[in-house]
């Protein structure tokens, strides 16, 4: 793997964000609503329990790591979109860049994307309403981590699902978010839901991670066994992904619809 031709793909991006104010502000603008939205939220729930319970720490702190998910599951298929839509994704392949490299520039990019928006939430929710995330202690840069690799993992699938079905096929993608907060508990205890649920929580890590957070932010402990096991599934979604790439790439070449890609058929 060549870096100069990874980081290639990511200034690509960059050049592509820093003439477009519409490219730019959504980095922040609406991870910065969500905060104030969950935030206010929170705040009155504090007030409405009058129990001493912090629904800021539970509430909001589950909001902020679920939004980041959110932004690096976006910051690969976006990029991605971004050849699509301009046309230019053939263009690379004229070149000596491989898939492999192709993948690394697009998870680069996520990285710099869900960072700034990553930064503007810690912002807001520390600075305007109070959230302090040493009760998370050490632990929140794992929670991260976890979610960051399951995103890129959902984010590589979401790719190959294009690349099968043709450009069309990208409103099958911007829903896959909200798909899995059901059944990953961000807003609530995994054990309220029905059984079917709890079995397809298990088998989602952010459900481990979320769970973790409100032991800690009740004055508990983590499931180290939970986290364990989230890091087990996190490995066993990111090879299935790259699998999944590599095979739904190889077939689209083979068959040459790679060549026929155009934003106006899906099939």
């Amino acid at each position: 793997m060549n870096p100069r031709r990874v980081f290639a793909v990511v200034l690509r991006q960059f050049y592509l964000m820093r003439g477009s104010l519409s490219r730019v502000l959504p980095l922040f603008a609406w991870v910065g609503v969500d905060m104030m939205l969950w935030g206010f939220l929170a705040r009155y729930l504090n007030g409405a329990a009058a129990s001493g319970f912090s629904f800021v720490g539970t509430l909001l702190g589950c909001v902020l790591v679920w939004d980041f998910f959110m932004r690096v599951m976006q910051g690969v298929t976006t990029a991605f979109f971004e050849d699509v839509w301009s046309r230019n994704f053939l263009n690379f392949f004229a070149s000596p860049l491989t898939i492999r490299e192709y993948l690394a520039g697009l998870v680069l990019t996520s990285v710099a994307t869900s960072a700034v928006g990553l930064l503007a939430m810690l912002l807001i929710a520390t600075l305007g309403f109070g959230l302090s995330f040493l009760a998370y202690g050490a632990l929140f840069v794992p929670f991260l981590a976890l979610l960051f690799v399951f995103g890129v993992a959902l984010g590589i699938m979401a790719v190959a699902l294009v690349l099968r079905l043709g450009p069309a096929s990208e409103w099958f993608v911007w829903p896959i978010p909200a798909l899995v907060a059901p059944f990953a508990g961000v807003f609530y205890p995994v054990s309220i839901l029905p059984a079917w649920m709890r079995a397809v929580s298990r088998a989602l890590p952010p459900s481990y991670v979320f769970e973790s957070m409100r032991a800690l932010a009740a004055g508990g402990a983590a499931s180290r066994t939970g986290l364990l096991a989230a890091a087990g599934l996190d490995i066993f979604y990111a090879a299935l992904a790259w699998l999944i790439f590599a095979r739904t790439y190889r077939a689209v070449v083979r068959d040459g619809r790679l060549a026929r890609y155009s934003a106006e058929t899906a099939g």
